[in-house]
């Protein structure tokens, strides 16, 4: 009877041993691989809480001290809507704080704007003229590229506007648009099945006839509001304004036009205007501007960094 072996492996037994070994090591660098990734990912999420957080604090506008005069100045620019950057409530927010500034000598409203809401201008006209009575400062308006329709209707709260000689001025008119669709539908056998409650709730549908009643109701409302911004502009301009039959037919002219008109008084630019006109050279931009926060959260669409923003918007607003 032979003896065994016992000094010798088993060869099956050293590569079950190596497997694992090999094993062993493919899991540790995975998870080493995995821990350097999630300290990676972690100092990225870090970097941009810090960038949010750093954005959040430079947006929080700094308080204007009453320590040397200055020009105040309040940018009325694009589409005024209550959902866009020239919204009565930023227009409103940045004009009360220019106000209230002590080393404020007057308001500068520079406008590049083709128009936009009447409520929201008007909005803003009635405050200029509260802040103006209550204030006793002087307010001007500068006419950049456009001063069109509703963005003119703010610019009459001014107590002198200004422009360039090649500013498109006026558009002093109301308007309301869309579609009919009618024939297409039917050139394409699509059957319109609307239900109302209410004989005049489907008023100006673009999927049905054009009732003449709702048209003629339409064009009543369209001709108040237009007289309503024709007594804006009249209030506004006073003796200056010489009325012809266009000036308020929805014609626009350039700077030079609109001075001969009575739209405008003078041309000049608002470095013009701070230094000639209000005599304080510093100009302070009190205009209401969304944060770099908001503008990387929207640009990613993320909802994540919309509740950042949100959070550290009301972390920054606790004083």
């Amino acid at each position: 009877m032979s003896a065994v072996d016992l000094s010798s492996p088993d060869p099956t037994q050293q590569a079950q041993a190596a497997l694992m070994q090999e094993m062993a090591r493919v899991y540790l660098d995975e998870q080493r691989r995995q821990r350097r990734w999630r300290t990676f990912w972690r100092l990225v999420w870090l970097g941009v809480a810090l960038s949010f957080m750093w954005a959040a604090w430079k947006s929080v506008p700094a308080t204007h001290t009453p320590v040397t005069p200055h020009t105040a100045l309040v940018e009325v620019r694009g589409e005024i809507g209550a959902e866009t950057a020239a919204s009565a409530d930023n227009l409103m927010t940045a004009l009360r704080s220019a106000f209230e500034d002590a080393g404020a000598q007057a308001v500068v409203l520079r406008i590049n704007s083709p128009g936009g809401s009447p409520v929201q201008a008007g909005l803003v006209n009635d405050e200029v003229r509260r802040l103006k009575a209550l204030h006793k400062k002087k307010v001007y308006a500068v006419c950049e590229e456009m001063c069109a329709s509703a963005a003119y209707y703010i610019a009459v709260s001014a107590d002198q506007v200004y422009v360039d000689k090649a500013s498109i001025v006026g558009s002093i008119g109301v308007l309301m648009d869309g579609f009919g669709f009618v024939g297409t539908m039917e050139k394409f056998g699509v059957e319109r099945r609307l239900l109302t409650a209410g004989t005049n709730k489907a008023m100006l549908d673009p999927f049905s006839p054009l009732n003449p009643q709702h048209e003629a109701y339409a064009h009543a409302m369209l001709d108040q509001i237009h007289q309503q911004f024709i007594a804006v502009v009249r209030q506004g301009r006073g003796k200056a304004l010489k009325e012809a039959p266009e000036t308020f037919s929805g014609l626009f002219w350039n700077g030079e036009q609109a001075i001969k008109l009575g739209l405008a008084d003078h041309l000049g630019s608002l470095d013009q205007i701070a230094r000639d006109v209000v005599k304080a050279e510093d100009i302070v931009d009190y205009t209401e501007k969304e944060n770099l926060a908001e503008r990387l959260a929207k640009r990613f669409g993320a909802a994540i960094g919309g509740g950042a923003v949100q959070a550290m918007r009301s972390v920054v607003s606790v004083r």
